[in-house]
C-alpha cells in the first residue's frame, strides 16, 4: 500500500522533466516577450521614430541560451555597420538611377549570401545582416535621398536598441548559459570515447555499432565549435579555457581517426590471416583500456584525468622499446612490414589519447599552459556552392526590383528588401525551400493576426500597459510555434513580420490598403524565394551532394600538396565539417548518409597516412636519396589523382606507385643500419605506405570495387 509520501512524490519527476523540456521553452518564451516590450517602451521614450524595428530585431536575435544572443547580437550588430556604410555610398552614387541603385544593391546582396554561405554560425549571420541592412535602409531612403543619412542613423539606433535588450534580458533573467553546454559535451564525449576504445580493443563492437558511435562523433565534433564559438561572449571564465577546447577538439579528431585506423588495419591482418602480427600486438591493446581509469572506476570528471595522462605518459615512454623486444622475437620469415605499421599506429594512437587525456585534464584549472597552442577548427564549405548561393540571392533581388520597376507597385520595396533577408537568412539552412516557404505560412499568419490588432484593437486602447497587454498574446503565440520541432521557419516568419506589420510607431498609420499591400509583398517575395530554391540548382538536388563528395575525397589532395603548417587540423576539420553538411542534404536517407561515412573513413585514414609520410619526408632531407624520394612523391601524387577522380586506372596507378615507392624503401633499407633513427625513420616511412596501400585494397572501402579488378603483379609481395 502506498504511503501518504510516496503519493506526494510521484509528481516530482514528471514535473523535472517538464522543467528541462517545455519549462525552458516556456522561460524563452516570457524572456522574448519581455525583451520586445523593454526594446519598445525605451525606444518610445526616445521618440525613435519606428519602434517596432527595435522589437522586430528582438526576435531576430532572440535564442535560448545568453552566449548565441550575444554572439549573434555581436555579429548582428557588425552586419549592420557594414551594411550602413555600402548603402550610403551606393546612395551617394545612384540615388538618381533606380535600375543601376538596384542592380548594385542586388550584387551586394549576392556577394553577402554566398559570403554567409561560406562561413559558419553566427558569422555566417553577420554576412546575411551585411546584404538585409543595406536593402533594409537603403531601399527607402533612396527615394528620399536628402534625408539618408538621419533614417539611416535613426535605423541603427533603433536596431542597436534592440540587441542591447536582447543582450540583457538574456543574461539578467534566467539565464542559461552555452558554457554550460560545452563542458557538458567534453565531459560525455570522453566518457563515450574512452568507452568505445575499451569496447572496441575487446573486440566486442560490431562495425554498425563503429559507424554509428563515429557518425556521433562527427556530429560532437561540430557542435561543440559551433557552442564554443558562442561560448566566449558569455564569461572571461569560458574565455580562458576556449583554446584548450579548441585544442581539445582537435587532439580528439586525431586521436579517434588514428584509432579507428588502427582497428580497421587488425581487422584487415585477421582476415588475412597475419595471425603471428595479432598475436604480438594484442597485449599492448588489452593495456591501454586500464590506463583511463581512476580510482578503479573510468574517468570521467576534467579533475580526475591528470592521473590517466600520467598513466599513459609512462606507457607511452617504455612503448618503442617494448615493440622492438617484441619484433626481435618474431619469426624473421614473417611479414615484418605488417608488424611495423601496427606498431606505428599504436605508438601514434597512445600519443595522440596521451595529448588529448592532458588537454581535458588541463580544463580543470582556470589557466594552462596548453592553451597558449591552439588549434582552430577550421570549416570547409564548396566555394562552387557558394557562389551559387549568391548568384540566385542577385537573380532573385534583380526579378523583383524589375517588377517593382515596371508596376510602379507601392509596396514593391517592401518585397525587393524582404526578399534580400529572406534568401539570405535561408540560403544556412539545410533545407532552404521549406525554410522560405514555412515563413510565408508564418507571414500569412502574422498578417491576419497585424489586422485584428492594428484595425479592431489598437483604436481602442490607450497608454503603454493596455498597449502591452493586447501584444503579448500574439508575440507569445509566434515564440511559442518557433519552439515547436519542425515549426521553427513558421514561428521566425510570424515573429518578425507582425513586428513589421503590426508593431506599433510613435505615430501609427491606419492605412488598410498600405496594410494589405506590405503583406501581399511580404508573403510573395517569400514564395519567389522558395521557388527559387526549388527551381535555380537547388540545394536537395543530387549535384550539390556530388559536389559536397567531391570536395569530401578531395581532403586528400589537400594533404598530398597543401602547407603543413597545421595541416592535420585543417584536413581533419574539413573533412568532418563536409560529411555533417552531406548529412543534413541526405536527411532520412539511411544510404547515402552510409555511403559519405564511408566515404569519410577512407579520407581520413589514406589522408592522415600521406600527412605523416610528408612530415617524415619534411625532416629527411639528407636521408633517403633522390630516386626513393622521387617514387615517394609519385606515389602520393597517384592516390590524390585517385582522391579526385576515383577510376580503375587511377587505382591500379595509385597501387602500382605506392608498391614501388615500398619496394624503393625497403631496398634502402637493406643497407642502412647505422644511424638507427635514420633506420627508424625508413620503417616509419614504409609502415605509412604500407598502410596506405591496404586501405586502398580494403574490400569495405568504397574504392573497394575498384581492388576487385586485375590488379599489378608486382604488388603480390605485399597484398594485405
Amino acid at each position: 500500500m502506498s504511503t501518504p509520501s510516496s503519493t506526494l512524490n510521484r509528481p516530482h519527476p514528471l514535473l523535472a522533466d517538464w522543467a528541462l523540456t517545455d519549462g525552458l521553452a516556456w522561460i524563452h518564451i516570457f524572456k522574448a516577450a519581455l525583451a520586445a516590450f523593454l526594446a519598445l517602451w525605451i525606444a518610445m521614450r526616445l521618440d525613435l521614430p519606428q519602434p517596432r524595428t527595435a522589437m522586430t530585431t528582438v526576435f531576430v536575435v532572440m535564442q535560448p541560451q545568453s552566449g548565441m544572443v550575444l554572439a549573434k547580437s555581436f555579429y548582428r550588430f557588425c552586419g549592420t555597420l557594414v551594411g550602413l556604410v555600402v548603402m550610403l555610398a551606393l546612395i551617394s552614387l545612384f540615388s538618381q538611377q533606380p535600375v543601376l541603385f538596384l542592380s548594385a544593391t542586388a550584387l551586394w546582396v549576392g556577394i553577402c549570401t554566398a559570403g554567409a554561405a561560406r562561413n559558419r554560425n553566427f558569422r555566417s549571420y553577420g554576412f546575411v545582416l551585411s546584404g538585409y541592412t543595406a536593402a533594409l535602409i537603403g531601399i527607402p531612403a533612396a527615394q528620399h535621398a536628402d534625408a539618408a543619412f538621419l533614417t539611416a542613423m535613426t535605423r541603427v539606433a533603433e536596431v542597436s536598441l534592440g540587441i542591447l535588450c536582447s543582450g540583457a534580458i538574456s543574461a539578467l533573467v534566467f539565464p542559461r548559459h552555452a558554457g554550460e553546454q560545452v563542458r557538458a559535451t567534453v565531459r560525455k564525449r570522453f566518457t563515450a570515447f574512452v568507452e568505445y576504445v575499451s569496447k572496441a580493443l575487446g573486440g566486442g563492437i560490431e562495425r554498425s555499432q563503429i559507424e554509428s558511435i563515429n557518425a556521433a562523433f562527427v556530429a560532437d565534433v561540430v557542435g561543440l565549435e559551433a557552442a564554443r564559438s558562442v561560448a566566449v561572449f558569455e564569461d572571461p571564465d569560458t574565455r580562458m579555457r576556449s583554446g584548450r577546447v579548441a585544442r581539445l577538439n582537435g587532439e580528439f579528431m586525431s586521436a579517434s581517426t588514428r584509432f579507428h585506423a588502427l582497428h580497421q588495419l587488425m581487422n584487415r591482418l585477421r582476415v588475412n590471416g597475419a595471425a603471428a602480427t595479432v598475436d604480438a600486438l594484442e597485449p599492448y591493446f588489452r593495456e591501454v583500456a586500464p590506463l583511463l581509469s581512476a580510482a578503479g572506476g573510468p574517468v570521467e570528471k576534467a579533475a580526475d584525468a591528470a592521473h590517466a595522462a600520467a598513466q599513459l605518459d609512462t606507457f607511452k615512454a617504455a612503448l618503442p622499446k617494448r615493440i622492438r623486444a617484441t619484433r626481435c622475437a618474431l619469426d624473421p620469415a614473417s611479414d615484418l612490414l605488417e608488424f611495423d605499421t601496427a606498431a606505428e599506429l599504436l605508438y601514434r594512437f597512445v600519443d595522440d589519447l596521451h595529448a588529448y587525456t592532458l588537454t581535458y585534464a588541463s580544463l580543470a584549472v582556470p589557466t594552462h599552459e596548453r592553451e597558449d597552442r591552439i588549434t582552430r577548427y577550421v570549416p570547409k564549405t564548396s566555394l562552387l556552392a557558394a557562389g551559387v548561393s549568391g548568384l540566385r540571392a542577385f537573380v532573385v533581388i534583380l526579378v523583383l526590383s524589375g517588377f517593382w520597376i515596371m508596376s510602379a507597385w507601392p509596396s514593391g520595396g517592401t518585397a525587393v528588401l524582404d526578399a534580400a533577408a529572406v534568401i539570405a537568412l535561408a540560403s544556412s539552412s539545410p533545407r532552404p525551400t521549406q525554410m522560405a516557404f514555412q515563413m510565408a505560412g508564418g507571414t500569412a499568419l502574422a498578417a491576419v493576426a497585424g489586422m485584428i490588432v492594428v484595425f479592431a484593437l489598437y483604436p481602442h486602447i490607450d497608454g503603454f500597459l493596455l498597449l502591452s497587454a493586447v501584444l503579448l498574446p500574439f508575440l507569445m503565440l509566434g515564440v511559442f510555434i518557433s519552439t515547436r520541432p519542425g515549426m521553427m521557419g513558421v514561428g521566425v516568419g510570424y515573429c518578425i513580420f507582425f513586428c513589421f506589420l503590426a508593431g506599433p510607431d510613435n505615430v501609427i498609420q491606419y492605412d488598410p490598403s498600405a496594410f494589405i499591400n506590405d503583406a501581399i509583398a511580404l508573403v510573395v517575395s517569400m514564395l519567389v524565394c522558395s521557388m527559387a530554391f526549388a527551381v535555380l540548382l537547388p540545394t536537395d538536388a543530387p549535384w550539390l551532394r556530388r559536389l559536397l563528395m567531391r570536395e569530401l575525397r578531395r581532403q586528400v589532395v589537400t594533404a598530398s600538396k597543401g602547407s603543413l603548417t597545421r595541416l592535420a587540423m585543417r584536413f581533419e576539420s574539413g573533412a568532418r565539417d563536409l560529411l555533417s553538411q552531406i548529412d543534413a542534404l541526405a536527411a532520412g536517407r539511411e544510404d547515402l548518409q552510409r555511403e559519405a561515412l564511408r566515404w569519410l573513413f577512407a579520407v581520413l585514414e589514406v589522408g592522415h597516412a600521406v600527412i605523416d609520410m610528408r612530415t617524415e619526408l619534411s625532416r629527411s632531407d639528407d636521408g633517403i636519396g633522390t630516386a626513393a624520394r622521387a617514387s615517394i612523391m609519385e606515389a602520393l601524387h597517384q592516390v590524390a589523382r585517385l582522391f579526385d577522380h576515383p577510376t580503375p586506372g587511377r587505382f591500379n596507378a595509385a597501387l602500382s606507385a605506392t608498391t614501388q615507392a615500398i619496394d624503393d624503401l625497403r631496398a634502402l633499407l637493406d643497407t642502412v643500419h647505422e644511424p638507427r633513427e635514420k633506420h627508424h625513420r625508413l620503417q616509419r616511412m614504409s609502415s605509412h605506405l604500407h598502410f596506405i596501400r591496404t586501405a586502398l585494397l580494403d574490400p569495405q572501402s568504397p574504392l573497394g570495387y575498384l581492388s576487385q579488378r586485375e590488379l599489378p603483379q608486382e604488388g603480390a609481395a605485399h597484398a594485405a
